[in-house]
């Protein structure tokens, strides 16, 4: 199940500007390990979903994990071979914007070397350089 809005007032949005830091989710607020965004960029829903799959199966579904980004943006794309011109294409995917600093995800209930091991999995699967903080 991918993420993302289960109602919206506008369809499509403009691309806006990526924001360079994040100074109000830059602190753990639910577990002990959390992965930490070091550069900003957009994540994708298929990207959050495929990261929290595989940090749920490194910690062999013990402990709990929090997701503290959303994909509510939408990304649009026209199809393949149209011409210019026509409008704006439909919605293709979700993304989140993040800030450099921002945490992405949050562990609590494992053993430190298991969290470790999970959030550097999860981590391979963004597109953007991360960190792990306790």
């Amino acid at each position: 199940m991918l993420l993302q809005p289960k109602k919206i007032k506008y369809s499509k949005h403009q691309k806006g500007k990526l924001p360079k830091l994040n100074h109000k989710s830059n602190k753990l607020q639910f577990g002990i390990f959390g992965l930490k965004a070091l550069e900003s960029g957009s994540v994708s829903a298929k990207q959050i979903e495929s990261s929290r799959q595989a940090i749920t199966r490194k910690i062999n579904r013990t402990g709990r994990v929090w997701i503290r980004i959303f994909p509510h943006l939408p990304v649009t794309s026209k199809p393949i071979e149209v011409r210019m011109g026509k409008g704006k294409g439909s919605v293709s995917h979700w993304v989140s914007k993040v800030g450099g600093g921002a945490i992405l995800f949050e562990i609590d209930g494992v053993p430190e070397k298991m969290a470790f091991a999970a959030l550097r999995t999860g981590a391979a699967k963004l597109p953007i350089k991360t960190k792990i903080i306790t």
